[in-house]
């Protein structure tokens, strides 16, 4: 009994893409955050202030998390695209054979 497989659909494409641009933005949100607070705490340690944690989130987690977002974007778009046409071309192939 051959298993049928199906061939790969389009529509797949932007929800992989938008759920691993999400993921991955706010993971660098995240990362960012963390390492911009503790930044800010050293730094307002070393000077005898109290730390402003605003900076921390507008004006390095924020800016970063957008950066990395687009650039997650645009490379999981990249590889989504080029994963359907090698899964399209490799089912052609299968139905030929």
């Amino acid at each position: 009994m051959a298993s049928e497989t199906r061939s790969p659909r389009w529509y797949g494409i932007p929800l992989r893409v938008l759920a691993m641009t999400f993921i991955g933005t706010l993971t660098c949100f995240a990362v960012s955050l963390l390492l911009a607070i503790l930044g800010t705490v050293i730094v307002g340690a070393l000077r005898g202030v109290h730390p402003d944690m605003r900076i921390a989130y507008r004006q390095i987690a924020l800016p970063a998390a957008v950066v990395a977002g687009s650039i997650i974007l645009v490379l999981a778009l990249v590889m989504e695209i080029r994963h359907y046409r090698q899964a399209k071309t490799l089912s052609a192939i299968e139905k030929l054979g």
